[in-house]
């Protein structure tokens, strides 16, 4: 019998809590007293926006460690938290809209908090872009870190945008001012989402590590022109 990974453990574990905590949040937890059931979309939006610029923030740290040893497990690792966290980031602009919607009586609206992160998926998603675009291994693993760490710069101000500027968005919740029967299903998926987030990164990484092994591949020598041959000339004699 074929034992599992670390991150497939973590994987399966995720999905379990994930379940669980979406369960208690759906069907055990009140309603906010404000926005009623709509507020039930916090129980994963909340969790994937934290795992969304956490992810981003591995990617940083893998992006220094790519630069400073130029060890290719670092850039797989960058490339595995860069594709997850514009993955997460995309679903985080997506459940924004649907919040939003019932809330604020629109799909979208240029708010400070929906703009950086809408420009923080689009930046990453460049950095992808841009990666598919270089053939050189080593080039690509620079140019790539160096995106990530300047890309960065948005990642921070997506979370503390809203107490630095005036925004429709609420600022950050936190355990004293939110329900202990609130709290318990937001910490449940938020643990599920990071576990399935690193399941993700783990497997994209291998994935790359494979692709830079095929890369690496020597390509068999090429063989030597053939000089063309005159009529009465010995073999082996090169004609000039």
């Amino acid at each position: 019998m074929k034992r599992l990974r670390w991150d497939a453990i973590l994987g399966l574990l995720g999905v379990l809590l994930l379940l669980v905590g979406s369960y208690i949040g759906l069907f055990l937890a009140p309603p906010d007293r404000h926005m009623g059931e709509v507020q039930r979309l916090m129980y994963v939006h909340v969790p994937t926006a934290w795992i969304s610029m956490l992810v981003l923030t591995a990617a940083f740290v893998f992006a220094i460690a790519s630069i400073w040893t130029g060890k290719p497990k670092w850039d797989a690792a960058m490339t595995g938290a860069t594709e997850v966290g514009v993955v997460f980031g995309a679903l985080l602009t997506a459940q924004g809209m649907i919040w939003a919607k019932p809330t604020w009586g629109v799909w979208w609206d240029w708010d400070v908090r929906l703009t950086t992160t809408l420009i923080m998926v689009v930046l990453y998603a460049g950095i992808l872009v841009l990666r598919s675009f270089v053939d050189d291994p080593e080039r690509r693993a620079t140019w790539s870190a160096v995106a990530v760490i300047v890309g960065y710069v948005d990642v921070p101000l997506v979370y503390f945008c809203v107490r630095w500027w005036r925004s429709l968005h609420q600022i950050q919740s936190s355990p004293e001012t939110v329900a202990s029967s609130m709290v318990v299903p937001l910490r449940i998926n938020s643990f599920a989402i990071l576990f399935i987030a690193i399941w993700c990164i783990a497997q994209r990484a291998r994935l790359e590590m494979a692709r830079r092994r095929g890369e690496s591949v020597a390509l068999p020598p090429k063989r030597a022109p053939r000089t063309a041959e005159i009529p009465g000339t010995p073999q082996g004699v090169d004609n000039v």
